[in-house]
């Protein structure tokens, strides 16, 4: 038998690793697969990925959760990816993520939440990319310094096409986590977004399945 990989999954919220967690859970290469909870953003990020460092030696990180569609072509649901330093040219990588049914993008690492169409449109036109997130340049940029493979593994959660029905900018604390009285009372005041709230919720909830589907097909193969 193949010997399995150590490698660190590393999720910005719980919410997006749930899934996958439950899978791993009924799994025996568990032990091989360490899940870290980073926070949102580059800061709280940074932080997490090197205090895990210090006491533990992955072979690869996978820098996985959600990501907002900028290419139009991206649809809700769709796993995506690219690889950095060592793994760059990782072509064993690359075919078992392609098998389980990810497609090759490039990301953009952008330090706020991209809420809107004409937003994504200018992030598109300005950088070329496909797909944007918030954590993951920093931890590339950890894992180079450290000699370790990297990659990024995510799901589209919103496209191109479609507006965050609120601004969780302008919702969350300094910290970048999502102040609930901001959103209490955003809702008050906006009691039409509950149904746009709720079906976003949903869809979320989904593309973490389906993200979780194909990091355990890569993980536990």
């Amino acid at each position: 038998m193949e010997k399995q990989m150590s490698t660190l999954i590393c999720f910005a919220l719980k919410e997006e690793a749930a899934p996958f967690r439950k899978i791993a859970a009924g799994n025996a290469a568990t032990a091989q697969a360490k899940i870290l909870i980073t926070g949102i953003g580059r800061q709280n990020t940074e932080k997490s990925v090197r205090e895990f460092l210090t006491a533990n030696s992955p072979e690869l990180v996978l820098t996985c959760g959600l990501a907002g569609g900028l290419n139009p072509d991206l649809k809700h649901g769709e796993v995506v990816f690219e690889l950095a330093g060592p793994a760059a040219n990782d072509q064993k990588l690359v075919a078992n993520l392609a098998a389980a049914g990810a497609k090759p993008v490039k990301f953009f690492c952008a330090d706020h939440i991209a809420t809107t169409v004409a937003e994504k449109k200018a992030l598109r036109d300005e950088t070329g990319a496909d797909a944007v997130e918030m954590e993951s340049a920093v931890i590339h940029a950890i894992c180079r310094e450290r000699g370790i493979p990297c990659a990024i593994v995510r799901v589209i959660s919103d496209t191109a096409s479609e507006d965050l029905p609120l601004d969780f900018n302008a919702l969350s604390k300094s910290d970048k986590n999502l102040d609930y009285g901001k959103l209490f009372l955003a809702i008050a005041k906006s009691p039409g977004k509950i149904g746009a709230l709720m079906q976003l919720q949903k869809k979320t909830k989904l593309a973490a399945e389906k993200l979780a589907e194909v990091l355990a097909k890569i993980t536990f193969p």
